[in-house]
């Protein structure tokens, strides 16, 4: 062939599964940033926390409103209206009701099975909505999510809650909406309780304001 491309063995990168017919992604984690990106905007809230969540879900709020980014592993990045810092979800570096808005999404599901050099410990989930409920201000919003279904645990990667579990672990928070992604992958606003406690592996979206 004319013109050629010279290729050096040692910048072979085969990539062998990207032919596809559609453009895949994540369901979980596309429909529950959007939905809580919006929360949030339409609060028009001046500072908003977020414990653990996605790195570019976290960068795209610094376009709406100041971050303060919170994470065992922190990131630190040269960005407008960006302040990262090192702290646990279990021991979240504020006041008690100190905080008007926080995000946790699907972060709270790992806690306590060691994925990320964490301690085992059996009430990790139940411990992590404790304390973010600590922090948060009266009148506040927390924006949170996890996988939600039939409550089982899948060593060490995460658990499934059933949305029940969540409400009660969060019982004194007033539960504004729960919306959802099914286990086929469709986002569902204001969804009904009984399709995600009869689910999978589906994604529980909860929005709480505390009284």
């Amino acid at each position: 062939m004319n013109r050629d491309e010279k290729i050096k063995i040692a910048d072979l990168k085969p990539i062998l599964l990207e032919k596809t017919s559609i453009q895949p992604f994540d369901s979980h984690y596309f429909y529950q940033d959007i939905w809580a990106f919006k929360k949030i905007m339409q609060s028009n809230t001046a500072n908003h926390v977020d414990i653990g969540s996605k790195l570019d879900f976290v960068g795209f709020l610094t376009a709406i409103t100041k971050i303060t980014y919170i994470d065992i592993r922190p990131m630190y990045a040269n960005l407008e209206n960006y302040e990262g810092k090192q702290g646990s979800i279990l021991n979240i570096p504020y006041k008690d009701n100190s905080l008007t808005s926080i995000s946790c999404l699907h972060v709270a599901e790992h806690i306590g099975l060691g994925r990320y050099g964490d301690p085992i410990d059996p009430a990790g989930t139940i411990k992590a909505c404790k304390e973010l409920m600590r922090v948060l201000k009266k009148e506040g919003n927390l924006y949170f999510s996890l996988p939600v279904g039939k409550y089982k645990i899948c060593f060490n990667a995460h658990r499934v809650h059933s949305p029940e579990q969540i409400i009660d672990y969060f019982r004194g928070l007033k539960l504004k909406e729960l919306s959802g992604v099914d286990d086929k992958g469709n986002f569902v606003q204001n969804i009904d309780i009984e399709t995600l406690k009869n689910a999978e592996y589906a994604c529980g979206l909860f929005h709480f304001v505390k009284q």
